[in-house]
C-alpha cells in the first residue's frame, strides 16, 4: 500500500481537519527528514555546537579551534570529521594547514542564524561589516 493509499484511508476514517489532506502532501519524504534528524543529531552535541558557533564566525584551523574550546586537537578532529561528513562544515588545505569554516549552503545559513539567535547575540562578522 502506498503512503497516498494509507493517507487515504486513515482520512477516511478520521476525517477531524480540512486541510489536513494538503499538510500530508506537503510533508517531507523520509529521506530529508532522515538528513534532518541526521542535522541535528550534530547539534545536540555541546562541543560541536562550540566548533560551529566558531567556524560560523571564523576560519579556523584545528589547533586553534582546539585552543578556543579547552580541548585536545585529536578530539577535536573528532568533532571536526564528523561534522563535515554532515556537510556542515568545509575545509581548505593551505600548505601543511587545514582550515575549516561552516559550509555556505542554505542550511548552514540557518544554523548559522539559530545558533545566533539561540546564544542570543549578534554575530560578530556582521559587527565589522
Amino acid at each position: 500500500m502506498t503512503n497516498k493509499q494509507n493517507t487515504e484511508q486513515h482520512l477516511a476514517l478520521h476525517d477531524h481537519d480540512a486541510h489536513l489532506q494538503q499538510v500530508l502532501d506537503a510533508m517531507p519524504d523520509e529521506k530529508l527528514c532522515v538528513r534532518a534528524s541526521e542535522v541535528f543529531q550534530q547539534l545536540c552535541d555541546p562541543t560541536r555546537l562550540r566548533i560551529l558557533w566558531l567556524l560560523a564566525h571564523s576560519e579556523q584551523c584545528v589547533n586553534n579551534i582546539s585552543v578556543a574550546i579547552g580541548m585536545s586537537a585529536s578530539a577535536v578532529s573528532h568533532h571536526l570529521r564528523v561534522l563535515r561528513q554532515a556537510d556542515l562544515i568545509v575545509n581548505r588545505r593551505e600548505g601543511k594547514e587545514i582550515y575549516y569554516k561552516l559550509a555556505q549552503d542554505q542550511m548552514s545559513v540557518l544554523i548559522h542564524k539559530m545558533i545566533d539567535d539561540v546564544f542570543e547575540i549578534s554575530c560578530p562578522c556582521k559587527e565589522n561589516k
